[in-house]
C-alpha cells in the first residue's frame, strides 16, 4: 500500500469521499433524495491554504453536497474531511444572523441602519478623544482578497488609523519577514509541483499530514524522492518520512547552521550561484564555523552520523525542497529561522528550479491574499510604508494627497492588544477571527477587553468567545455566500464562487465595508462607482500590475476557466534577480539561542501545541459539524510512558496543565511515544480547554508572531469534579 493510500485509510478519506459525493446524510446514515443536487457550482475550499478546487451540489437554494474537483490543478478531485463537509457549516446552528448591540449589559437584535452609525459615532468619538491610532482593526486571512483590499483602503484612508494587523500575525507573520529579509520580498519562490520533483524534501516544523493533507498526495507521486522530516514529536508526517530527526524543542537554528557548516566543509556549495546573486556569504561562512557536528549533535540530540548524513543528502541533490509551516514560524526566532531556511538553498543555487525551492507552507485559505493585498505590515502590491516613490505611486492611482498613506507601520498585533492594557487603545475593531481563544496568554487578552471604550466584533457566527467582550456584533456572510479570490501557498489565484444567501439579515464583509464608507463620507472618493468586489479586483489589477505579485495579467473569467494562475508563474527568481536594488539575496548570520522559558524543577515539562486534521483554528467553524465534531469531539494531552509512570498517572485520566500564567483543567491524557520525554503535547483548537490559557505573551522582534511552541508546564491529576477552566 502507497503512502498516501495509507493515510487516506488512517483519516478515512476514501469513505468520506465516496459518500459524501452523492449527498451522504450523516445523521442518517443513508443517502437522502434531499441531499441529491440538481446541479454542481465550480469554488475552492474555504479552510487551509492547500487552495483545493471543489464542486458544491446544490438542492433548492441550498448547498447539499460537496466533491472535489477533478479538473483543478490543485487536488485532482480529492478533499480532506473538512473540505468533504465544508458546506455543513452553511446552515450550521451557530451562524450570527442579526446585529446587536449591548444595552444595559445585555445583547439586544437591532437595524443595520442603527448597527452602523453607531459605529461610526462611537469610533469617531474615540477618535476625536484620543487620536486616530486609538481606533484600531484586527482581520484575518479568511476573506477574499476582493474584501482584504477593500478592507485596507477604509482602515488606513477612510478611518485614518495605521493600527491595522490581522490574525496571520499569528501563523505567517515570520515566513512573510524571513522572506523578506532573504530575497528582499514577500512571496513562496516555488510550486507545489515541485514536491513531485525534487529528489530530497526537507520538511521542518510542518505535520502537512494532519495540516495540509491534500500535499502529501503529490509526496506519494515521487517515487525518487527521499523525505527527511525535522520535527519533536513523532507526528503523521514523521511517520510518512525517511529519515525523522526528533531534534529538542527550538534546536533548529543549531541545525540549518550545521548542515551550513557540512556543505562548506565538504565543497557541497555553488560558488558561482553565491558569486553572482547573493551577497553576506563572507560573514556568513565565518559564522557558521562554529556549529560542528559535535556541537549541533550537543544542542540538537541528535548524533554526528545523522547530521552528517542528511547534509550530504542536501547538498548532494539535483534538486532539494524544503518546507515548513508552524513549527518554525510560531517562535521568538522566528523570521530569522526562516533566512536560515534561505541561506540553504541561497548556497546550494536550489532556487528558481524545478524541485528546488524554499517553500513557506501558509496556514489560512486566504493568508497570502492579505500578505498581497492588505495594508497591514506593508502597503498593496509589496510595497514598503516607509518608501517615498511606493506612497506616491499609489497616491496617483488612488488620486489622493499623499499625505494621506501612513509613511510607517502601525502597532503588530500584539502591540495592539499591549496598547489597549495600557490604555491606548480605545476601540476596537475585530473582523472573522477568535482571539479569545487563538491569542496567546488568555489574561492580558481578557485585561485588554474589558478596558475597551469600544469592540466591534465582525463575524459568520454567534455566540464566540470572542463576541462576549463585543459591544456591538456584525453579523457576516462566510465562504459560499460571496465571490471574489484566494491565492494559496504556492501563489495560485482561485476563484470563490457564490452557492447560497447568507441566513437572516447576515450581509458580505465587502457590503459591510462600502456601507461604512457612505457613512464615513469617503465612498465616492476611495471606491468610486465601485458596485461589487469585482470592481474591487479591477482597481487591485491597476495597483499591482508591474509588481511581483502581477494580477494584472488574468481576470476573474480566466482565473475560472483555468483552475486557478499563479501570478510570477510557477516559480519566481527563475533568472536570479531578487527583490533588493541591487539583484542580490541576501545571507544572514543568524544564531541559535535556547527558547525562552525553559523547564525547571516546579515546571519540568516543555509544552507543545498544535492542530488536528478534523478541526481548523478554534472550531468556530468545525465544531458546528457533527462529523467533525464527533470525530474529535474533545481535547487531550500527549505524554511519554516514562513521564506517566513517574507521574503514576493512567491512559484517559483527568490532568491539569499549570504554567506560571495559569491552568486548563480536566483535560483528557494520552500516553504515547509520539512526545518525547521530557515534553507534552496538546490541540490548540478548544476554547473549553483553552491551551492559551497558559502560552507565554513572547513574540518575535522582526515579525511579532507569538512563541505559541514552547512554556514551560506541570502536570496534575484533575481533582474529582473539576471545571475545564
Amino acid at each position: 500500500m502507497s503512502t498516501i493510500a495509507r493515510l487516506r485509510q488512517m483519516l478515512g478519506l476514501d469513505t468520506l469521499r465516496g459518500k459524501y459525493a452523492y449527498g451522504y446524510d450523516a445523521e442518517a446514515g443513508m443517502i437522502s433524495a434531499s441531499r441529491i443536487a440538481e446541479h454542481w457550482i465550480k469554488t475552492t475550499c474555504g479552510y487551509c491554504s492547500v487552495g483545493c478546487g471543489m464542486l458544491v451540489g446544490i438542492r433548492k437554494g441550498k448547498a447539499v453536497a460537496v466533491r472535489g474537483n477533478p479538473e483543478h490543478p490543485v487536488n485532482s478531485g480529492k478533499l480532506c474531511p473538512k473540505g468533504l463537509s465544508e458546506h455543513h457549516i452553511l446552515t450550521a446552528p451557530g451562524r450570527a444572523r442579526y446585529p446587536l448591540l449591548r444595552k444595559k449589559g445585555a445583547m439586544a437584535r437591532i437595524s443595520w441602519d442603527e448597527a452602523l452609525s453607531t459605529m461610526v459615532r462611537r469610533v469617531r468619538s474615540v477618535q476625536e478623544k484620543y487620536g486616530p491610532g486609538a481606533f484600531a482593526v484586527i482581520s484575518t486571512g479568511q476573506l477574499v482578497t476582493e474584501e482584504f483590499y477593500t478592507l485596507g483602503k477604509l482602515v488606513q484612508l477612510g478611518f485614518r488609523t495605521p493600527n491595522y494587523d490581522g490574525n496571520t500575525t499569528l501563523c505567517m507573520a515570520s515566513a512573510v519577514s524571513g522572506y523578506k529579509l532573504s530575497f528582499g520580498s514577500d512571496g513562496p519562490p516555488g510550486a507545489y509541483a515541485d514536491l513531485e520533483h525534487a529528489d530530497v524534501i526537507f520538511l521542518i516544523g510542518a505535520n502537512i499530514a494532519d495540516n495540509h493533507p491534500l500535499l502529501c498526495q503529490r509526496l506519494d507521486r515521487n517515487h525518487q524522492r527521499t523525505l527527511i522530516v525535522v520535527d519533536p514529536r513523532v507526528t503523521k508526517t514523521a511517520m510518512m518520512a525517511d529519515i525523522h530527526l526528533p531534534i529538542k524543542p527550538r534546536s533548529d537554528i543549531a541545525l540549518l547552521n550545521g548542515i551550513a557548516h557540512v556543505l562548506i566543509r565538504e565543497g557541497m556549495v555553488d560558488e558561482n550561484y553565491i558569486a553572482q546573486h547573493t551577497s553576506g556569504y563572507e560573514a556568513f561562512s565565518a559564522h557558521v564555523q562554529e556549529y560542528t557536528p559535535e556541537r549541533v549533535a550537543s544542542i540538537t540530540g541528535l548524533d554526528q552520523e545523522t547530521i552528517l548524513r542528511v547534509a550530504r543528502l542536501y547538498g548532494r541533490a539535483k534538486a532539494a525542497w524544503i518546507g515548513w509551516t508552524m513549527g518554525v514560524n510560531h517562535s521568538t526566532q522566528g523570521a530569522v529561522t526562516v533566512a536560515a531556511i534561505n541561506n540553504l538553498a541561497l548556497m546550494t543555487g536550489n532556487i528558481g528550479r524545478i524541485g528546488a525551492a524554499p517553500f513557506s507552507i501558509t496556514g489560512q485559505c486566504n493568508a497570502m491574499g492579505t500578505r498581497e493585498s492588505g495594508f497591514t505590515s506593508g502597503l498593496p502590491g509589496y510595497r514598503k510604508f516607509e518608501n517615498p516613490a511606493d506612497r506616491e505611486e499609489l497616491a496617483r492611482i488612488w488620486n489622493i494627497p499623499v499625505d494621506r498613506i501612513p509613511a510607517a507601520r502601525g502597532l503588530a498585533y500584539p502591540d495592539l492588544i499591549e496598547a489597549a492594557v495600557a490604555g491606548k487603545i480605545k476601540a476596537l475593531w475585530i473582523i472573522a477571527t477568535n482571539p479569545a481563544v487563538s491569542f496567546p496568554n488568555y489574561g492580558l487578552f481578557e485585561d485588554a477587553m474589558r478596558r475597551l471604550d469600544f469592540l466591534v466584533v465582525q463575524d459568520g457566527f454567534y455566540p464566540t468567545p470572542t463576541a462576549e467582550f463585543a459591544h456591538l456584533v456584525l453579523p457576516a456572510a462566510i465562504w459560499g455566500e460571496k465571490e471574489g479570490t484566494f491565492t494559496n501557498s504556492e501563489r495560485r489565484v482561485s476563484k470563490v464562487n457564490r452557492l447560497v444567501s447568507p441566513p437572516g439579515e447576515a450581509r458580505p464583509d465587502f457590503d459591510i465595508f462600502l456601507d461604512l464608507a457612505e457613512r464615513l463620507g469617503v465612498r465616492d472618493e476611495l471606491y468610486p462607482g465601485w458596485q461589487g468586489p469585482e470592481d474591487a479586483f479591477r482597481e487591485w489589477q491597476r495597483v499591482s500590475e508591474g509588481r511581483l505579485c502581477d494580477y494584472s495579467k488574468f481576470t476573474w473569467k480566466e482565473i475560472e476557466e483555468r483552475g486557478g494562475i499563479q501570478w510570477g508563474g510557477p516559480r519566481l527568481y527563475q533568472d536570479g534577480v531578487f527583490q533588493y536594488p541591487d539583484g542580490k539575496a541576501r545571507f544572514h548570520a543568524v544564531p541559535w539561542e535556547p527558547f525562552v522559558e525553559q523547564p525547571d524543577e516546579e515546571y519540568p515539562f516543555i509544552l507543545n501545541t498544535g492542530r488536528t486534521v478534523e478541526h481548523w483554528h478554534t472550531r468556530t467553524k468545525t465544531a458546528q459539524v457533527a462529523l467533525l465534531q464527533n470525530m474529535v469531539p474533545n481535547a487531550w494531552l500527549e505524554m511519554n510512558p516514562a513521564d506517566a509512570s513517574r507521574l503514576r498517572l493512567k491512559p484517559y485520566d483527568r490532568v491539569t496543565i499549570i504554567s506560571r500564567r495559569s491552568s486548563v483543567k480536566n483535560v483528557e491524557l494520552r500516553i504515547t511515544g509520539i512526545v518525547a520525554p521530557g515534553q507534552v503535547f496538546m490541540p490548540f483548537h478548544f476554547a473549553e480547554s483553552n491551551s492559551n490559557l497558559v502560552t507565554l505573551g513572547a513574540y518575535d522582534p522582526i515579525s511579532r508572531e507569538p512563541n505559541f511552541k514552547q512554556c514551560a508546564v506541570r502536570v496534575e491529576r484533575s481533582a474529582p469534579n473539576e471545571g475545564r477552566r
